[in-house]
């Protein structure tokens, strides 16, 4: 019985693990908040949630969609920073779900030994093992920042995603 149970194989279900693990984090701060605290900034240097997700948004399609999946790159990185056009929650949601589910499609289809092939992505020559490596850790930064504005904003108030289920996760 042969198995596809590569590195490579087993990588590439990982990275789409990750993007779905991501995304539910993501989700889960967002549907605790309203549309004017996803905008809100401590002070005019600082990005909101918002702009951390048009970023993310932006990151993937160049990364992935464009440098993995041979897409033409279409991103406009200095406007992920504005905020003069805020879309609602459900249109953040609608974006990011539909920008990592576009993403899942071109790591499904992609070929585990082309994973060292180069390309060149927003004018850096990666491989596409590294370009999907460092997309998926600036995925993961940005959940975590957006974990922490959401904490802070929502103090006792927050509700956690994870419970531990057995003893050794801290149960009860």
């Amino acid at each position: 019985m042969e198995t596809n149970q590569t590195f490579e194989n087993e990588f590439l279900q990982e990275t789409i693990h990750i993007m779905e693990y991501s995304l539910k984090r993501i989700v889960h701060c967002l549907n605790q908040l309203n549309d004017t605290r996803i905008w809100w900034r401590p002070h005019e240097h600082a990005n909101s949630i918002g702009i951390i997700i048009n970023h993310l948004c932006g990151n993937l399609r160049q990364w992935i969609i464009s440098g993995v999946g041979g897409a033409i790159d279409i991103r406009n990185r200095p406007q992920e920073f504005k905020d003069n056009y805020k879309l609602t929650k459900n249109e953040l949601i609608s974006q990011l779900t539909e920008t990592i589910e576009e993403c899942k499609v071109i790591l499904k289809k992609c070929e585990p030994v082309k994973l060292l092939e180069k390309r060149r992505i927003q004018s850096f020559d990666n491989t596409l093992l590294s370009a999907i490596y460092g997309t998926i850790t600036h995925l993961e930064l940005h959940a975590g920042q957006i974990i922490y504005i959401t904490r802070s904003l929502l103090k006792d108030q927050y509700q956690y995603l994870w419970e531990p289920q057995t003893k050794e996760q801290g149960a009860e």
